[in-house]
Formats: C-alpha cells, sequence, structure tokens
C-alpha cells in the first residue's frame, strides 16, 4: 500500500511541470536599493545656512511654464512656454519679467521691494500696486493673485535664524514605481521650521534626499497651517561652492496656479543697482490700488504722483 501512495505521488509531481494546474510560483520584485547618505540636524541647518549666506544676488535668463486650475477650479489649464528674465537682491527685492512668444513682447513685469509690488499687464493695459500681504483672491484671473514675494520666497531659500526659529529633524520614507514598474524606496529628512514667539506654529518644510542630502521641497505655512506655498527644486548645478537648482516649480494650491521655472543661464553675486528693480507706471493704463479701490481709469496723459502711492 505504502508502495502505491508513493508511485501516485511520483506520478503527481511529474504532472506538475506539463500541466501548472495545481499551483502557481512568481517572483517577488525586491525594492531597487538606492545608497543612503546620511545627516543630523546640526548639518542640515548648517547646510541651509550657509548656501543661504553665499547668495546675495541672482539674475536668471529663464523659460517659464505657467499652469491654473486644480480642483477649486474643476480644470488645468496650461499655458505655452515662454521666456523671460528674474532678478533678485537680498534682503527682499525682486523682478521678474515675461515675454509674449514670437513677437518678444513684454506679457507683464512684476517688481518688489519686500513690502510694495507693482504688476504690469501691457496686452491688458493693466497696471497692479499692493502690499505683498494683501489677499486678492480672483478665480477668473488666477494669474492675478501672484505676488513677487511669493516667488522670492520659493526661489531663494532662507536661512534659519536661531533667535526667532527652531528646526527639528524627522526621517521619511516612501516609495515609488519607475518606468520598468520596479519599487524604488526613497528616503528623506525633514527639517521642520517652527516659527517662535507667544503662538508657535510651524513656518515652513525643508525636505532633503538623502541619496545627495540637498533641499528638493519646500513647503510654507500659514500661521493657521494651510500650505501656502510649495516649492520643489531639481537639477542642481554646483560652481563656485553654491549649489543651485536649475528647475525650479512654484505652486500656489489655495489659488490654483503654479509657475515652473528653467534656468537657461545663471548669474550669482553680480551687483543689481536700485534701479533694476524700479517699475514706472505707463500713461494712459488701468490702475488697480488693491489696498484703496478696485480699479480706477487714468487718461492718456502722464500720471500724478499720487497715483503711484
Amino acid at each position: 500500500m505504502s508502495y502505491s501512495r508513493c508511485c501516485a505521488a511520483i506520478v503527481l509531481l511529474s504532472m506538475v511541470p506539463l500541466t501548472g494546474c495545481l499551483f502557481r510560483s512568481h517572483r517577488v520584485e525586491q525594492p531597487i536599493a538606492v545608497s543612503l547618505k546620511s545627516a543630523n540636524r546640526e548639518e542640515l541647518i548648517d547646510y541651509v545656512n550657509t548656501q543661504a549666506g553665499k547668495v546675495q544676488t541672482m539674475q536668471a535668463t529663464v523659460d517659464i511654464d505657467t499652469s491654473v486650475g486644480g480642483e477649486k477650479k474643476g480644470t488645468l489649464t496650461k499655458y505655452q512656454s515662454i521666456r523671460g528674465y528674474v532678478l533678485a537682491r537680498k534682503p527682499a527685492m525682486l523682478r521678474m519679467i515675461g515675454l509674449l512668444p514670437i513677437v518678444r513682447d513684454r506679457a507683464f513685469d512684476m517688481v518688489s521691494d519686500g513690502r510694495e509690488f507693482k504688476l504690469w499687464i501691457p496686452p491688458k493695459n493693466r497696471f497692479v500696486i499692493g502690499h505683498n500681504d494683501t489677499e486678492t483672491h480672483n478665480p477668473t484671473e488666477p494669474l492675478e493673485n501672484l505676488r513677487p514675494q511669493h516667488i522670492y520666497d520659493a526661489l531663494l531659500l532662507r536661512a534659519i535664524d536661531p533667535q526667532t526659529e527652531l528646526a527639528v529633524i524627522e526621517n521619511d520614507t516612501k516609495s515609488t514605481t519607475n518606468s520598468k514598474g520596479q519599487k524604488v524606496v526613497h528616503a528623506e529628512y525633514i527639517l521642520d521650521v517652527i516659527q517662535k514667539g507667544e503662538h508657535p506654529f510651524l513656518s515652513r518644510q525643508i525636505i532633503f534626499s538623502r541619496e545627495d542630502l540637498l533641499p528638493h521641497r519646500q513647503l510654507l505655512y500659514d500661521v493657521e497651517g494651510y500650505v501656502q506655498t510649495i516649492a520643489v527644486y531639481e537639477n542642481y548645478r554646483e560652481d563656485s561652492g553654491i549649489n543651485f537648482p536649475w528647475r525650479i516649480e512654484i505652486s500656489r494650491p489655495q489659488e490654483e496656479y503654479a509657475i515652473a521655472l528653467n534656468l537657461v543661464k545663471l548669474e550669482l553675486n553680480l551687483p543689481l543697482p536700485d534701479d533694476k528693480f524700479v517699475l514706472e507706471q505707463p500713461p494712459g493704463v488701468e490702475v488697480v490700488h488693491l489696498d484703496k479701490q478696485p480699479a480706477t481709469s487714468v487718461s492718456s496723459s502722464p500720471p500724478s504722483p499720487n497715483s503711484r502711492e
């Protein structure tokens, strides 16, 4: 009897490779291993502060990609890429110019001293004046909600001030799937930067990839904990000890617009005099004073000094 059972078992096992009906096996894909670097809280803070201290001015030729929309708007509209220029000077000066395709006339010109900003939109013959902290959510024209300070805060990573800020380190791991369907595990360090004071709050998060220990994302929060700005930094290049990203994506989830800056040419720490950040009000434009009234029409005569206040 045991002989019969043994023969039956042999016959059964010999059939498995031929039929494959009894069970199946498959390879379990192992996550792709990535070499990781390590750093502590003090080293990450020192990196941010050192790099921030090395950059005092920047001027760049950029290709600007813009998109508008999301869940609130219900649609996503991507605009044609345009050539532009960005100038920045610490502590808070910024100018950004966009050019229309082909004709190369100005699509927009905006400037900020860190407190007040001016935005000229030649195709609409409109000149907008206001303070950087003035909120005007215009759902029909999301790009008119753009503030130079939003660009500046995302463009130049600000140093962490130990007098007013406290930084706490976190470890995070996430997995993605590459184009070959392989699972890739990414490890990150997160610096939570907390604004000190009577009512402390999380003001920003700086996310470092452990593959290169470079900041690849920054999230800026308001006092209520809502994300105001998301900045993504890619394509780093090193020059004279300065690591600078040549692609910067800036999104504002509340206003539902995003701007991507792809650098074509970059010059750091060259002198940028005050006149580089002067934007005069052209004659005959429609002037919008965000801090005073919705809009006023101006005649074709030169603007009065009061109209530029």
